[in-house]
């Protein structure tokens, strides 16, 4: 039972990255968004997936669960690194949207006078 809720858990995690992944693209907006939050998440995954790989170079016998953990590890951690790249995109549109509406407001003073 304990070995189903844990994969369960892993199971949830892995599908909401890529609700994350859909949102991040569809909004085109970084507001609401951590980047800070992101890295810790992934640098977690980085250790995880680290602890697998020391497991199986000390040998022994691993159940599914090890399996199915360390596939869910590299899933989510490329996961993450995508909706992370969609950040940066997602920064750099905010960015040109600021800029237009900042040049709109510096022009609409301007014409208002002509």
């Amino acid at each position: 039972m304990t070995n189903l809720l844990e994969a369960l858990m892993i199971i949830c995690f892995g599908l909401s990255w890529p609700l994350s992944i859909y949102k991040s693209w569809v909004s085109r907006t970084a507001k609401g968004k951590s980047l800070t939050f992101e890295v810790f998440i992934w640098v977690g995954y980085v250790f995880g997936i680290l602890r697998k790989w020391l497991q199986i170079a000390e040998g022994g016998a691993f159940d599914w669960l090890f399996y199915l953990a360390l596939a869910f590890y590299v899933l989510n951690i490329t996961e993450i690194t995508v909706d992370m790249l969609l950040y940066v995109r997602n920064r750099k549109l905010d960015a040109q949207e600021d800029n237009k509406v900042q040049k709109q407001n510096i022009q609409e003073p301007l014409s208002t006078h002509s």
